[in-house]
């Protein structure tokens, strides 16, 4: 050993008179935040020399003695099986006076909630940054077999330099460990809590990842997605209800959206929604075995108030990408399994290699084409006044993981996704639409609609001349289900 190792501490200056001093140890020297779990002090260890934070626990009514210090226990042994950077370390738990605390690692900053609620919302690319850093705890959470239950942004703290940690693991349950919950106590909190659990079904690693998503939802956009006047109330919002997002777009949407589903086996993984936030941050997504690969960061500007129609599509891209996500979707229940959708047609191909030839544009929505392999739905050969007899509307356009820079000509897209991906994710943004208000539900029987979707060749075109672009849009497509005309606009403009 080196003289260093073996030199003892410095001495330590001993606690003021008056100054609790819990467990001959921890000197408290103010209170850091206070909830219903407690109190958290911000404390002097006297033996080593270094601050920390010390959570105070409070007995609940609902809780005996005995379930309330194995929790504690428990958070320690949870805290103490991972080791992630954006994970809070655990360093002691003691009992003082019949007084459980929890000795932690003293992180110097803000929760995420009181960031937003100081500053507002935070951009898109810093929220992605900071879900993929949470999504890695998680990560190592759920690969350890612990799951958190109580993710939300007051227990998300955010440190000027962009640091991340995960905090307040009291709750969480690990999958070798009895559960320590009491009959009729909701174990976590209501306006996060995932509609499986709501459900009474035991919380899983994806209950902690629709928790993730609604956390996101509320650092982009700055209110809660589901939180309502009343528990009962917001409990009702989380089966029922589907959030609308308005300053999130493009991949950063897609993520969100897409862990909030409300089926947990059709949810988004944790890689999807990794390789997702990776992608709204400028980056490519992770290939398999692989490391992401990072690209010149564009800053997203504010829309403008006015901009060509492509805006509005590109708003609505996250739809496209979390299309094959939403498995009872538009079922009633959370999990039950969807009926066959008698009104949906196949979907096709376009573009090099496609089996239909398409030039739609934001402005042309109506047409006569030849919809069979080899035809062709052209604003130059066949579109027409929607106000005449016509075959086929165009009733949604969106694009598939890309951002688009407000201040240019600019369109960052994500690697070729897949053929599969991409016809889920438009089947489920068109069957999203055409059971909106956008197609009238007193003509809504008597139609049919389908998708078309990029071939990964159109995707991944070279452009040969300039304003030459790939497609890389999906569209859906409205007729009538006898094949017959339509004699007067269906679909309803939306403003």
């Amino acid at each position: 050993m080196t003289d260093e190792q073996t030199r003892p501490y410095p001495p330590q200056a001993p606690a003021t008179p008056g100054q609790r001093v819990v467990a001959g140890r921890y000197a408290l020297l103010g209170e850091l935040g206070r909830g219903g779990m407690g109190v958290v002090w911000r404390a002097q260890d006297q033996v080593i020399g270094r601050q920390v934070a010390v959570k105070e626990l409070r007995l609940p009514d609902a809780e005996s003695a005995a379930v309330f210090s194995e929790r504690a226990l428990r958070e320690v042994r949870t805290g103490g099986r991972l080791n992630d950077p954006a994970v809070v370390t655990v360093y002691d738990v003691v009992t003082d006076g019949g007084t459980t605390f929890i000795v932690m690692e003293l992180v110097e900053a803000p929760s995420l909630a009181d960031l937003v609620r100081q500053r507002g919302p935070m951009p898109a690319a810093q929220a992605a940054q900071l879900g993929e850093r949470v999504l890695a705890a998680l990560q190592a959470a759920h690969a350890a077999g612990i799951v958190h239950r109580d993710v939300k942004p007051a227990n998300i703290l955010v440190a000027p330099d962009g640091r991340v940690k995960l905090t307040d693991f009291g709750i969480a349950h690990a999958v070798d460990d009895p559960r320590l919950t009491t009959s009729g106590m909701i174990v976590g909190s209501p306006a996060f809590m995932a509609p499986e659990r709501v459900e009474g079904r035991e919380a899983l690693p994806a209950s902690d990842l629709w928790s993730l998503g609604a956390t996101l939802f509320f650092a982009v956009e700055g209110t809660l997605p589901f939180e309502r006047a009343t528990t009962a109330a917001t409990l009702h919002a989380i089966m029922t209800e589907i959030p609308y997002l308005t300053r999130g777009h493009g991949p950063l949407a897609a993520a969100i959206l897409g862990l909030l589903v409300a089926n947990p086996d059709a949810r988004l993984t944790a890689a999807q929604a990794q390789n997702l936030l990776t992608t709204a941050q400028g980056m490519r997504p992770t290939p398999p075995g692989g490391t992401a690969m990072v690209q010149p960061m564009t800053r997203l500007a504010a829309q403008p108030p006015k901009k060509n129609l492509r805006a509005l599509w590109l708003s609505l891209a996250a739809v496209a990408v979390i299309g094959a996500l939403v498995g009872g979707f538009f079922a009633g229940k959370a999990f039950e399994t969807p009926t066959p959708d008698a009104q949906k047609q196949p979907t096709m191909t376009y573009g090099v290699n496609g089996q239909l030839r398409v030039d739609i544009s934001d402005y042309y929505r109506c047409y006569n084409p030849t919809i069979q392999d080899g035809g062709i739905i052209s604003k130059d050969d066949n579109n027409i006044d929607c106000a005449r007899s016509h075959t086929v509307e165009v009733y949604e356009i969106g694009a598939i993981l890309s951002v688009e820079n407000w201040n240019s000509d600019d369109v960052k897209v994500a690697a070729y996704p897949g053929q599969a991906s991409i016809q889920a994710s438009a089947e489920a943004a068109c069957a999203t639409a055409f059971r909106s208000a956008v197609v009238p539900d007193t003509q809504r029987p008597d139609l049919t609609y389908r998708a078309l979707i990029p071939t990964q060749g159109e995707w991944d075109r070279k452009p040969v001349e300039s304003g030459d672009t790939p497609a890389r849009d999906y569209y859906c497509l409205l007729a009538r289900a006898d094949n017959g005309p339509i004699t007067a606009p269906i679909v309803t403009k939306v403003k």
